[in-house]
């Protein structure tokens, strides 16, 4: 069974979500039986690179909420992060465009490090004092080293605007044919979907169910014709 998760390294949620599935993951019993991958979705697609503000000023702004309002929300959130064992700084982050560190993911999805940087970038921006986003290339260099990828192989990526951006695209338009509007957002065998950071017992149910479900393979009879098999093939006497 395939997990495809959709979420952004800026979206608080993704990454409480992450922490509430992989709860229900480790418990489900056919756990090694179930391929994640995740997917990328932009909250910001359209914030230029160099386009960088502080946490509360861009919630203020987007939203129209107060500073307290918005300095509320964070302590909301880190209680929420805290509960799931999870650290996560309520000031002092800030926010900016998040398109590098998806082309990134897919360089780390075709070196089987994908949920290694993903979980990187995740603790990075919420739980460490260094921006992910104002240090510039060699920041995200050093966080794809320390998931276990290639220094020289992140550097060309970043180098080369188009490296993987028809990738992060694709799983955007796709995020959309399936009805996405918000991270994180959780499809199952592309029959069962799940919207939020949901407690861990709904991502239970859903595994469960979409287990149960799965459709076994319904063959055309078509009476008997030649096939190789274990014990070879038949060999035709006429």
């Amino acid at each position: 069974m395939r997990v495809e998760i959709w979420s952004d390294i800026a979206c608080p949620w993704c990454y409480v979500g992450k922490a509430r599935f992989e709860k229900a993951l480790a418990a489900f019993p056919h756990r090694d039986q179930v391929e994640v991958v995740h997917r990328s979705f932009e909250l910001d697609p359209g914030r230029a690179k160099g386009d960088i503000q502080p946490v509360i000023t861009m919630l203020t702004g987007k939203y129209g909420m107060s500073a307290a309002q918005a300095e509320a929300g964070e302590d909301n959130l880190g209680r929420l992060a805290a509960a799931e064992g999870l650290d996560y700084r309520t000031r002092g982050r800030d926010h900016g465009s998040t398109f590098d560190m998806h082309r990134l993911l897919h360089l780390a999805k075709d070196k089987g490090r994908q949920d290694e940087l993903l979980q990187t970038l995740y603790r990075a921006n919420f739980a460490e004092e260094r921006s992910v986003f104002a240090e510039g290339d060699e920041r995200l260099v050093e966080l794809a080293v320390a998931a276990g990828l290639d220094a020289d192989d992140a550097r060309k990526v970043l180098a080369d605007p188009d490296a993987y951006a028809d990738d992060v695209r694709a799983d955007e338009r796709e995020a959309a044919r399936l009805g996405a509007t918000g991270v994180p957002f959780f499809v199952l065998d592309r029959k069962f979907g799940v919207s939020g950071a949901q407690p861990a017992e709904v991502f239970e149910q859903a595994l469960t169910q979409a287990w149960g479900e799965r459709s076994p393979l319904r063959l055309v009879d078509q009476g008997d014709a030649e096939a190789c098999g274990p014990d070879g093939c038949a060999v035709p006497q006429r």
